[in-house]
């Protein structure tokens, strides 16, 4: 069982924008970053352009949750950021894990 971590520091999430792959959807982008550890960590980041604080927040829980249910089909070590887009704010939680899937296949982060 790999350890989940949290991505939290503004320069832990530059390296993964910087030196890591990114795809997205309509609702979400999601970085990619190899690393040499076998954790897997996540960062969440959504924008005031998405809404104010209670809508922010509401999909942070969403997307952490949509992760949580998937979580443990990912391979370890790699670093995630999931950045929400605009659209987000009025999809359900099953289009938001569909789509939050489809960004790990397209980024070849499943196992198997």
């Amino acid at each position: 069982m790999v350890k989940d971590g949290k991505l939290k520091k503004t320069y832990q999430f530059r390296k993964v924008y910087k030196r890591g792959k990114s795809v997205a959807n309509r609702l979400l982008v999601l970085y990619v970053l190899s690393t040499e550890n076998s954790t897997r960590r996540i960062g969440y980041s959504v924008t005031k352009k998405i809404g104010n604080a209670v809508v922010r927040n509401r999909v942070k829980r969403i997307l952490k949750e949509a992760y949580r249910h998937n979580n443990d089909k990912l391979v370890s070590g790699v670093d995630l950021v999931l950045i929400a887009r605009k659209p987000i704010v009025n999809a359900s939680y099953q289009r938001i894990e569909n789509r939050l899937n489809h960004l790990f296949r397209k980024a070849k982060i499943l196992e198997g």
